[in-house]
């Protein structure tokens, strides 16, 4: 999936995926909610670990 499709499907803007995959910026709950709904997974998943 590209960020383009998944900033679309998380209703994100391009540059927010961009950070966020870079590890350039802290997300909000809500934010790690949208993704993990876009690519059909629990937000576990993402936090699983820390």
């Amino acid at each position: 999936m590209t960020q383009e499709r998944l900033a679309e499907l998380s209703e994100l803007n391009v540059r927010t995926v961009q950070k966020i995959e870079a590890g350039q910026t802290n997300i909000l709950i809500t934010t790690l909610v949208r993704l993990s709904k876009s690519l059909e997974t629990n937000a576990n998943e993402f936090v699983d670990g820390i």
